[in-house]
């Protein structure tokens, strides 16, 4: 390989390579977890980007994994934008996080309705939003990329719940959850940066 484009893919953070543990400085966001914060690259949450979960059900403990985050986000002033839950979340339960309810917006499934894919890339786009977390549905490899690239626009991270596994998504992050007795199950099926499938679990009741 011409020694030029080798050093290009060796000293750019924004090119990865499958099977190759990434060398690149991407920030990240602790997820709480230190089970977790180790098995992913760079220690946490990857940042300006979008998180892909896949779950069999809701209300499976998928967004109490997601709770450290959203005290981090809401912590530092951004606005925490929760779009279409299947469920309306407990408020009390943000306040016991010391979360303020000011930074943290939901809009309620019956209220978007078809628009939650736009609605939620438009957000992505924006720098006031430093985590937005929606339940689309089904969405196809294309729209998936167009999330992807207007969370790294927008220096902001998305998460998007759905049920389905689609194998060629272009999220940077991809994990699968699984309820177990006391705790959840995480399988990590794709991380930027990292070379290989990992299952931890995290206790979250």
């Amino acid at each position: 390989m011409n020694d030029a484009i080798e050093n290009i893919l060796k000293n750019n953070p924004a090119i990865w390579r499958a099977g190759e543990v990434a060398k690149g400085k991407q920030e990240s966001l602790s997820t709480g977890f230190p089970a977790l914060d180790a098995a992913l690259p760079n220690d946490g949450w990857p940042q300006n980007t979008l998180i892909e979960v896949i779950t069999p059900c809701w209300g499976m403990g998928e967004l109490t994994l997601f709770l450290p985050l959203l005290k981090q986000a809401t912590a530092n002033g951004n606005y925490a934008v929760l779009i279409s839950p299947p469920y309306i979340p407990y408020a009390p339960g943000f306040l016991h996080q010391q979360m303020p309810l000011e930074n943290i917006i939901i809009m309620p499934k019956e209220k978007v309705a078809e628009h939650t894919l736009w609605i939620l890339e438009k957000v992505l786009r924006t720098q006031a939003c430093g985590v937005a977390i929606a339940w689309p549905g089904q969405l196809p490899e294309k729209s998936i990329r167009r999330l992807q690239l207007a969370a790294e626009k927008g220096n902001s991270l998305g998460i998007i719940f759905h049920h389905r596994d689609v194998k060629a998504s272009p999220a940077a992050l991809r994990i699968r959850l699984t309820t177990l007795k006391n705790s959840l199950q995480i399988d990590i099926l794709k991380a930027r940066g990292a070379s290989r499938f990992k299952r931890i679990q995290v206790d979250l009741f």
